[in-house]
């Protein structure tokens, strides 16, 4: 073989091999994000910021030296949950979705090696990581945030910051939640899935479309998302009609004084779920475990919608919730944390 044509093509499947998706990932190169779009990665990733609170959550459970600091500070009852070395870390405000609150200054300020968004990927958030990438000079990266594409996320992530074992052990984790609600989920008839509206805000009257990231967990167990009668798209406000019209069996929030009234609540009384007392509030400490933010912490959730969905379930959420709290959030909870975590499941 020629010698010029040898070497020709040895470099066209060395450029090859650095375009795929994170094969960069481990400290150096090009990485293709999730957009498509093909970034530089600096030698040695140090220093990460992160674009959103799904990207913060995800951060902090697989490098959390690497942070910089948070989206917003956590409140005292939230830092009760997370590690102390990471409490006070500096808060940074956001760069992206709803209520940004970060500016270019602060990044420039924070100097970050790199910046991760985690999440839905279009073209809105992949120009907005090319203008904010042009401007700052600092390499910005988008994660496909999909639930069902958690374990994926997390390997990927982790060799992008060169935390491979990391990544892996907590990908390993969520294969196995996903691998069991979808076995739950395929056991139960389609005429018998429990019927569930998520009623966000204090009023209760803000709720996810089908399609929407914010309930992407209900279907994962195997649970009907009422709001769907609506249409497709993200979140959206309703009426108190409209929810007496789906008639949920279930209803979901993540708001104390909505599930507090809404029991007393006379538009809410004939709707099917305030009659047989299933108002349920997921627990939101750190981080939601139903949504808010819609990160890697649903993974905790599934085994908590399990728990109130599925009453004949035997999981035992108690021990769930110690595991992942020591492996994602680097604490061990007491039984009162617990008790304080899971008792306002129900009014």
């Amino acid at each position: 073989m020629n010698r010029r044509v040898f070497l020709i093509g040895l470099s066209l499947l060395l450029q090859m091999l650095l375009w795929l998706p994170g094969v960069a990932g481990a400290q150096a190169g090009v990485f293709v994000d999730a957009a498509g779009r093909k970034v530089e990665i600096p030698d040695g990733v140090h220093r990460v910021l992160a674009a959103g609170p799904p990207a913060s959550v995800l951060l902090y459970a697989l490098a959390p030296d690497k942070m910089v600091g948070w989206v917003r500070e956590p409140s005292a009852e939230e830092k009760a949950f997370i590690a102390p070395a990471y409490r006070d870390l500096p808060a940074h405000g956001r760069l992206t979705g709803k209520g940004n609150t970060a500016n270019l200054e602060m990044v420039l300020k924070m100097k970050p090696d790199l910046i991760i968004d985690v999440g839905t990927v279009d073209p809105t958030y992949a120009s907005l990581a090319d203008r904010v990438q042009q401007q700052t000079g600092i390499p910005y990266v988008l994660i496909d945030g999909a639930f069902a594409r958690t374990p994926d996320s997390l390997r990927q992530v982790g060799e992008l910051l060169g935390e491979k074992e990391r990544g892996e052990a907590l990908a390993r984790y969520a294969e196995t939640s996903l691998k069991r609600v979808e076995a739950l989920a395929a056991g139960i008839a389609p005429d018998k899935r429990p019927r569930v509206y998520y009623g966000r805000g204090p009023k209760g009257l803000e709720t996810g479309l089908a399609g929407s990231i914010n309930m992407e967990v209900l279907g994962a167990v195997g649970a009907v998302n009422v709001a769907e009668a609506a249409g497709k798209g993200g979140l959206a406000n309703v009426s108190v009609e409209q929810v007496l019209s789906w008639n949920p069996d279930v209803i979901l929030t993540l708001d104390p004084n909505f599930q507090a009234s809404v029991a007393n609540d006379p538009q809410w009384a004939g709707i099917a779920a305030v009659k047989q007392g299933r108002v349920y509030r997921a627990p939101t400490l750190p981080f939601g475990w139903f949504d808010s933010p819609p990160g890697v912490n649903r993974l905790v959730g599934v085994s908590w919608l399990e728990s109130v969905l599925y009453p004949q379930s035997q999981v035992d959420l108690r021990s769930e919730a110690r595991g992942f709290y020591k492996l994602f959030y680097h604490v061990e909870v007491s039984d009162a944390q617990l008790d304080e975590l899971l008792g306002p499941a129900k009014p």
